[in-house]
């Protein structure tokens, strides 16, 4: 390549111009890399700012308590099927005669006793869902935090975070007026 470049006369004009090309590419798409550890370090900021607002501020014997309670229900659900195969073995005709009477209950109330298991159980979840992800995701903040170069933590905490507060275009109410719609009265006065 290099007898080629002396021959045309291009060995350092062609990478001038490959220069001057990537130079001019960087200007018009940015630098990928620049751009992946600035967001790093936004999302780095903005998960040590969720460790700060999530964070437990120790569990009171009142909370152990109630999380030890609510823990008692699926354990005694799957004891109770358990039991219910058990005594249908030991006494068939008590057995019988309970399924009888659960038979006489009416479909809505099986319905309502869905809904509200259903809606016990998965609120539950969510919520250690959500706890057990705040957590994780704050734990991680730390880590990498504490590992990672300071100067990209410290960028990080002096971007801001959300979008400057801007005053609405709009502030005026027309409490006489019901059809006044604020958004739709900025959007027309933009011309849109």
């Amino acid at each position: 390549m290099g007898l080629i470049g002396q021959i045309f006369g291009m060995g350092g004009t062609a990478k001038q111009i490959g220069e001057a090309v990537g130079g001019v590419a960087e200007v018009i798409v940015g630098n990928r890399a620049e751009r992946d550890a600035a967001a790093a370090a936004q999302i780095t900021g903005a998960v040590s700012q969720f460790e700060g607002e999530f964070a437990s501020a120790g569990a009171l014997w009142f909370d152990r308590f109630v999380n030890g309670l609510n823990r008692l229900p699926r354990p005694m659900l799957a004891l109770g099927t358990l039991g219910l195969f058990a005594y249908a073995m030991a006494e068939p005709a008590g057995f019988s005669t309970r399924m009888q009477g659960l038979g006489l209950v009416p479909e809505p109330l099986w319905w309502l006793l869905g809904a509200i298991v259903s809606f016990y159980f998965g609120a539950r979840e969510l919520h250690h869902q959500r706890t057990r992800t705040a957590v994780t995701l704050a734990r991680a903040a730390t880590a990498a935090v504490k590992s990672a170069d300071p100067a990209p933590a410290a960028t990080a905490l002096a971007m801001p975070l959300l979008a400057p507060e801007t005053k609405p275009a709009v502030t005026e109410t027309r409490a006489e007026d019901p059809d006044f719609n604020a958004a739709v009265e900025e959007w027309r006065r933009l011309g849109a």
